[in-house]
């Protein structure tokens, strides 16, 4: 397998067709080694349109999802994002080359473990891995810069909204299947929040998100 060969075919006919087209993400998923952290019986999954299976039932979502999360984010240098949903540490190395420190929260103890050991082997120093269920706030983690939902959820719940910085903004993946669609819910002022859909989707749910209270946007 020619892996720089499968890596430029995974950029050119998956992700910038989905109108990922933004140089840095580009630039970044041509830099950052996904096969290091796809499982090595899957590593022929690494750049193919497709979740890839993690232990425990988990897996990474699709290429083309990952890169316009992190496109919509639109990350600056300086900032601080949280992570929920480490999966194999993939989306926390690319969060870690955009921002100046992730917080990556892995409910299952196997997953945090995982993304660990492959952010470590990858030199990606910038990025803390957390085992704890990330739909519960910590207090001496709050206000992020940045949200990112590694998976789905119903609703995009106001305790989650509340770890936001003024200014700050998430960006996950909500509904039921099989409609589910990317939102990126900027929080604009201490009680005041804008919301866009972004596209639709469909990714497997978080742990730990029951049904959420909510605001009204």
């Amino acid at each position: 397998m020619d892996l720089e060969q499968a890596r430029f075919n995974m950029i050119e006919q998956q992700i910038r067709p989905w109108e990922v087209l933004d140089q840095n993400v580009l630039s970044l998923l041509a830099a950052v080694r996904r096969e290091d952290f796809v499982p090595p019986v899957y590593k022929a999954l690494a750049f193919v349109d497709t979740e890839v299976p993690l232990p425990e039932g988990q897996c990474m979502l699709a290429p083309k999802v990952e890169a316009r999360l992190l496109q919509e984010l639109k990350l600056q240098g300086h900032e601080r994002v949280l992570e929920v949903g480490a999966g194999s540490g993939f989306m926390a190395a690319l969060l870690g080359h955009q921002a100046q420190q992730v917080v990556s929260l892995e409910i299952r103890p196997a997953l945090a473990a995982l993304a660990r050991a492959n952010l470590q082997r990858a030199g990606v120093a910038n990025v803390m891995v957390g085992e704890a269920d990330g739909s519960r706030p910590v207090a001496h983690e709050a206000p992020f810069d940045a949200i990112v939902l590694s998976g789905s959820v119903a609703e995009v719940s106001a305790a989650t909204l509340t770890r936001l910085k003024v200014g700050g903004r998430l960006i996950g993946i909500e509904g039921q299947e099989p409609v589910m669609r990317a939102v990126l819910i900027t929080r604009v002022a201490e009680h005041q929040f804008k919301r866009v859909e972004l596209f639709d989707t469909v990714a497997p749910r978080l742990s730990g998100f029951g049904e959420p209270s909510r605001f009204a946007f």
